[in-house]
């Protein structure tokens, strides 16, 4: 049965996914300082070359979206539905072994799938992407079909990672159900 004494021990949930929103946040932050120090020093060519181009270059500004999507937002909010079913329906994981066990699943497939996934997208894109620029302003001067060839390898294990992302949504969707559906003593 749920005590308010609990009420910290009974968010568990809720905070192990902000904790993990707030860690996506900042590396999404971090990426951004680079990629923005990285116009003015290191990277050549820049990244807004690349993304303004299109081509390859929208495969790096697709990831960059859906990192902060469901890298960062995604897990925010799945860190709701957690608040949801601990506060407002008074159900707690800890009383469900294997609620637990694909919540923790939840946790780390889902955040592992997103970042690996789009941390290739925006690497394939933006190495797609130079390669389409002219040689003028550091780009390889490469067609489509030539910067097919860069993006193709990443194809196959980007699709492996949003698999992993799904999975460990639906994990997580499975473990709402169970503790819900949990009859309270």
């Amino acid at each position: 049965m749920y005590n308010e004494d609990n009420q910290q021990e009974d968010l568990v949930w809720t905070r192990r996914f902000i904790a993990a929103a707030i860690v996506q946040g900042a590396i999404i932050v971090g990426l951004t300082v680079f990629i923005i120090l990285g116009e003015i020093s290191v990277l050549e060519p820049g990244v807004s070359r690349v993304i303004a181009a299109g081509g390859a270059g929208t495969w790096f500004t697709l990831g960059y979206v859906m990192y902060i999507v469901v890298g960062v937002i995604g897990v925010a909010v799945s860190s709701l539905f957690y608040l949801y079913i601990e506060r407002v329906l008074k159900k707690r994981y800890k009383d469900h072994k294997g609620a637990r066990i694909v919540a923790w699943i939840h946790l780390i497939l889902m955040n592992i799938g997103a970042t690996i996934a789009m941390g290739m997208l925006m690497l394939a894109g933006y190495r797609g992407g130079a390669a389409m620029l002219p040689t003028s302003v550091g780009g390889l001067g490469l067609d489509a079909g030539q910067a097919h060839e860069i993006l193709a390898p990443f194809t196959e294990p980007i699709a492996v990672a949003i698999l992993v992302l799904i999975f460990g949504i639906i994990c997580g969707g499975i473990g709402f159900l169970m503790v819900n559906r949990k009859k309270d003593i």
